[in-house]
């Protein structure tokens, strides 16, 4: 009973933010997805709606349901407006990455970054993990998070932008190195 008036109760902010078929949407530490299909599912005998997104990285397919799309963290995809603000975030050196603490405490907070979905959150791990690469060999873990940072912001900007991925990559490339050259 309390799923049905959280359902019914949704329609006020969820139903203006809802998705569509063909829609494009970011799913947190997943990636630019594309909404597949809005299906009809009863769920312990009450039907709820669910979007059917596949993830566009490796084919990945989930099931959300519409009324919880706010608490998983589904969202659009950065709008054109915000794209420098990322490469602002990249670019900023204000301060070294925490280098005192050890790599599983890092592993830790950089991985709460990225499972809240948020580009900015994202722009910072890999701006840490950059930088850190510069100064020594990262651990494996941090190497695997370096690289899904990387492929969640290339994805998201390639999309966002209308670019290729390589065109996007290029210019993450050159940000670092204008930076390491300076």
């Amino acid at each position: 009973m309390a799923d049905k008036s959280v359902k019914d109760g949704s329609k006020g902010s969820t139903a203006q933010k809802r998705f569509k078929v063909g829609d494009l949407a970011v799913y947190p530490a997943h990636g630019v997805g594309r909404i597949e299909a809005i299906e009809t599912k009863v769920v312990n005998g009450e039907e709820h709606d669910f979007y059917i997104m596949k993830i566009i990285e490796n084919a990945m397919v989930i099931m959300i349901p519409t009324w919880n799309v706010e608490s998983v963290g589904l969202r659009d995809v950065i709008q054109k407006k915000d794209i420098p603000k990322i490469f602002e975030v990249m670019s900023s050196r204000h301060e070294q990455p925490i280098d005192n603490q050890t790599w599983n405490r890092r592993y830790r907070e950089y991985m709460e970054k990225i499972k809240t979905g948020s580009l900015f959150e994202v722009a910072e791990v890999f701006r840490d993990l950059s930088l850190l690469k510069n100064t020594k060999d990262l651990s494996f873990g941090e190497r695997k998070l370096y690289d899904t940072a990387q492929n969640l912001l290339v994805k998201e900007l390639s999309t966002a932008k209308n670019k290729s991925e390589k065109a996007v990559i290029k210019e993450i490339e050159d940000l670092f190195k204008s930076e390491d050259e300076a």
